[in-house]
């Protein structure tokens, strides 16, 4: 289904009734992840997911979003659907925006609950290897903007971007690439202990794109949290670790009692 809120087209789905439980996806993906959950939570709970602005059908933000642009967005989204109480579950950088959601505004609707699954939004502290690659991008940045280069080579600084970056960074167009540098460089651990809703963190053991490491020191720093760690999963560990993954969510959303 589509609708549009402040002019960007947006995909999403509903199914089941009951309470709320809102699916918010992470960087570079969509819905499409969820179709497992979707039908496992739909037994008992209205899910509502959506591709958020700049992901899958859904169009792109007008401007450089920031998180909080994501969050506010979400919360624009959820009021139109007459969202009353939900329970919020993200997945990576879906974890940053519910992270801001819960934290930052004043609300019109109540959050119930949190789930975070390998979320993003701990700053990794850069390797002395990390800083010296960093240093090198800024240094060759510097040089690709000059602008003789500039005009010999117009095409040189898009390519090294590209080269240098993640793939996440590869992947996305122009305009979602300035969305991401703002994005990842964005600390929100100081919001933690403000999180006041019960918090269950989903990790996978072996996640390499937010570590384990993340996982605990968000159980550490939100007041009512506990981490379940999925053994032989990655950063999805939702499907990873499918299995184990649906238990944990059924004895925490009581679906099937």
């Amino acid at each position: 289904m589509f609708t549009e809120i402040d002019g960007i087209k947006i995909n999403y789905e509903i199914k089941g009734e009951g309470e709320a439980v809102v699916l918010l996806h992470g960087w570079g993906a969509n819905i499409t992840l969820f179709a497992n959950l979707i039908d496992l939570v739909a037994q008992k709970y209205k899910v509502i997911a959506l591709d958020m602005p700049g992901f899958g059908k859904s169009s792109e933000p007008p401007d450089s979003w920031k998180v909080s642009d994501y969050s506010e967005f979400v919360i624009k989204f959820l009021s139109s659907m007459g969202v009353k109480k939900a329970i919020l579950l993200g997945h990576s950088f879906g974890g940053r925006v519910i992270i801001k959601m819960a934290t930052c505004f004043e609300l019109p609707f109540e959050i119930d609950k949190i789930i975070l699954v390998d979320s993003a939004g701990i700053l990794p502290k850069k390797s002395p290897k990390q800083k010296r690659k960093q240093a090198r991008y800024k240094f060759c940045k510097k040089i690709l903007l000059l602008p003789p280069v500039k005009a010999i080579f117009p095409n040189a600084l898009e390519k090294f971007q590209k080269k240098m970056g993640s793939a996440d960074y590869a992947a996305a167009s122009p305009a979602m690439r300035k969305i991401l540098v703002s994005v990842v460089n964005e600390d929100l651990q100081p919001l933690l202990p403000r999180i006041e809703q019960s918090t269950l963190l989903i990790w996978g053991e072996n996640d390499t794109a937010t570590p384990l490491s993340d996982g605990k020191l968000m159980e550490e720093l939100i007041p009512d949290a506990g981490l379940v760690t999925i053994k032989n999963a990655g950063h999805y560990s939702f499907l990873d670790g499918q299995f184990i993954f649906n238990r944990v969510i059924c004895s925490f959303l009581k679906i099937g009692e």
